[in-house]
């Protein structure tokens, strides 16, 4: 077995989200650590992932489709195949981010392309589609290897699926997420619109499993007791139609008297240079989401120094105490929005922001990179035994 692996990691999306951002990040650790990873990325503009990267991407074309969600996904995991049956290079391991990816992993196996494949379960979704139920399924059983960021989706997979998954984890970049500014901060500041504050920011974009809505409502308690707060709301590329969700949210925005553009900032996908910068115009981090594979944003949050409000439960607690953020119920309004007053009070800012200084020193993508090839290692091995 060469010490050097070729790895092929598949990814849903170019834009910067959760799973495609741990894709990029394993990569460019894997790649530090002497092996030689390549990124293939489902593209549907065409444009690549718009930054130098320091090792093989491919950008799958990802056409438009009007056949619906589950359309939509059959799609994607047929330009996935189709993609790979033209693509001659060999890898020593084929690693899925995502139940897309997993499942064209899955039928090129099954066609004797590939010998084996794996994938990482960052979280699991409660789809009403029976398509896609299925297609989760079949991705979650189907591998010859299931990876996991966190415990409590270990736990999860055991029980509900009797997989032993091995563990993972997330990490964040302490060179590119820091409080030093870089001067782009001012320009950043005017070209959306935030100046004044305080300034509370969340970033995954407006579903329901961000909490948004409720989010909203406790932004509306903190506006009665400092009416020149900003709530700004980035990102929000995904492969879901999260319109009817996003229509209430601005439905009960204009309930509560809070105009996008004045109070409540929602900028949309943000460039990657610029998200660093947006962390350190704000005064606080509030993520109350109900369900996470682990919670990347959290990390850039703290390793820019700021103070965070998140959900009492996991995966959030696997790597937070209540001495580092504020834990709060999801589903209580109220609790979020008296921790938004909170946060701010200096007092508590300060206290929150140096008990999370060594919490990021825990968690780098080069340690990271180490769990994923003792598990790559451990597939190979299975694999030759199986076959001796």
């Amino acid at each position: 077995m060469s010490d050097s692996l070729r790895i092929a990691l598949l990814t849903y999306s170019t834009q910067p989200r959760g799973s495609v951002v741990h894709t990029l990040e394993l990569a460019r650790a894997l790649k530090k650590l002497g092996h030689q990873p390549s990124v293939f990325a489902l593209d549907k503009d065409g444009q690549g992932f718009g930054q130098a990267l320091p090792f093989e991407t491919y950008s799958v074309p990802a056409g438009p489709s009007d056949s619906g969600v589950d359309g939509l996904i059959r799609q994607r995991i047929e330009e996935f195949v189709s993609y790979f049956k033209q693509h001659s290079s060999s890898y020593d391991i084929f690693h899925a981010q995502d139940c897309i990816g997993a499942n064209a992993l899955a039928v090129l196996r099954q066609q004797g392309r590939i010998p084996h494949f794996a994938r990482t379960v960052h979280h699991v979704e409660a789809f009403e589609s029976p398509y896609l139920r299925d297609c989760q399924d079949r991705s979650i059983r189907l591998p010859d290897q299931c990876l996991c960021v966190s415990q409590f989706w270990r736990e999860a997979l055991w029980t509900d699926y009797g997989l032993r998954a091995e563990r993972v984890f997330n990490g964040v970049d302490t060179d590119r997420f820091s409080a030093a500014p870089n001067g782009t901060e001012a320009d950043l500041a005017v070209a959306l619109g935030i100046a004044g504050g305080p300034i509370y920011l969340t970033v995954g974009g407006i579903e329901p499993r961000k909490n948004s809505i409720r989010l909203l409502q406790a932004f509306a308690q903190v506006l009665v007791q400092s009416p020149q707060a900003k709530l700004v709301i980035a990102g929000g590329a995904t492969l879901f139609d999260y319109q009817p969700y996003r229509q209430t949210f601005l439905e009960t925005a204009a309930e509560l008297g809070i105009q996008p553009g004045q109070s409540l900032c929602l900028p949309g996908v943000i460039a990657e240079q610029d998200l660093p910068t947006l962390y350190r115009l704000a005064d606080a981090f509030v993520f109350p989401s109900t369900k996470e594979g682990w919670g990347l944003v959290v990390l850039e949050a703290i390793a820019t120094h700021l103070p965070v409000i998140t959900s009492n439960q996991a995966p959030f607690t696997e790597f937070l105490t209540e001495d580092q953020a504020l834990l709060v119920n999801p589903e209580s309004v109220d609790a979020i929005a008296t921790a938004m007053l909170q946060v701010t009070q200096p007092k508590v800012r300060q206290r929150l922001i140096a008990n999370t200084r060594g919490v990021c020193d825990r968690f780098t993508w080069i340690r990271s990179a180490q769990h994923h090839i003792t598990a790559y290692r451990s597939l190979l091995l299975t694999r030759d035994y199986s076959h001796a």
